[in-house]
């Protein structure tokens, strides 16, 4: 009875929600950048009278979802790289083994 409770108090109670909400956010932050661009064109247009502010604000849209999904992409790498120098992933990486190779 004791291991249970030692191994639940280790295991944070919602971690696979908070991990579905961080993969969700990705794709919000992208349709909000891409709402406040175009909304920030709309704006510009209106105050200018210029049709091509309108463009500037979306092309400031797409430029901060792509800057969105760098980061993004950045922070998965990290988590690879520090699973990588991981000691059970480590030895079979450098020696080239493959536990279903060796059967």
């Amino acid at each position: 009875m004791e291991e249970n409770k030692e191994i639940d108090e280790q295991i944070p109670k919602h971690k696979d929600k908070i991990e579905a909400l961080d993969n969700l956010s990705l794709g919000i932050s992208i349709v909000v950048a891409l709402a406040l661009g175009v909304g920030l064109g709309l704006l510009l247009k209106e105050w200018t009278g210029y049709v091509w502010t309108l463009w500037l604000g979306i092309a400031y849209g797409v430029a901060a979802a792509f800057l969105n999904v760098y980061k993004a992409y950045k922070k998965a790498k990290a988590s690879l790289d520090e699973l990588a120098n991981d000691p059970k992933y480590k030895y079979q990486k450098e020696h080239g083994i493959n536990k279903i190779d060796e059967n």
